[in-house]
């Protein structure tokens, strides 16, 4: 996200390292917030802070990925409802409506920029959406690309402010 604070870019840096560490070799492709994402059968498109395609009909592309299989987007706040279209419910609301029109999206993944909180949306096998809540101490379950980490490893690095 261009514009962003210092622990957002962390928080997208040390994302993209972890994935990509795990990716390497797998024909996968690791996007930033600079890749953007083609919305299906739409003419809509978004910049998530980091995304991931797997898919064959993407090794190609120049301009944009149409079949991605992991988005993360970094908020800076995940439990605050605020009518911003930049922030979090935004993130939650129309933007993932938009994100679950590509059939191949998996896992959609929102991070809070502002304290150990990560929400993990995950396609279970009947197409239905699942939250899973993940916080200090836990793993994070990628299964779009089979990968487990601790939820610390995104954080790295990472001052709060301890007003928030």
């Amino acid at each position: 996200m261009s514009g962003g604070t210092q622990n957002h870019g962390r928080i997208a840096s040390n994302i993209i390292f972890i994935v990509k560490g795990h990716l390497r070799g797998s024909g996968c492709q690791v996007g930033n917030s600079d890749c953007r994402v083609n919305i299906l059968e739409t003419k809509d498109y978004v910049y998530p802070d980091v995304s991931v395609t797997c898919d064959e009909r993407d090794r190609t592309a120049i301009q944009a990925i149409q079949y991605p299989c992991l988005i993360v987007d970094i908020s800076a706040s995940l439990n605050v409802k605020v009518l911003s279209p930049s922030t979090a419910s935004y993130d939650r609301g129309d933007k993932f409506r938009l994100y679950r029109r590509n059939p191949s999206l998996q896992d959609y993944v929102l991070v809070d920029a502002e304290k150990i909180a990560i929400d993990l949306y995950r396609k279970n096998d009947r197409g239905n959406w699942e939250i899973f809540n993940y916080q200090l101490g836990d793993n994070i379950e990628l299964q779009s690309i089979d990968l487990s980490f601790p939820i610390e490893s995104v954080y790295e690095d990472i001052v709060f402010d301890e007003l928030v």
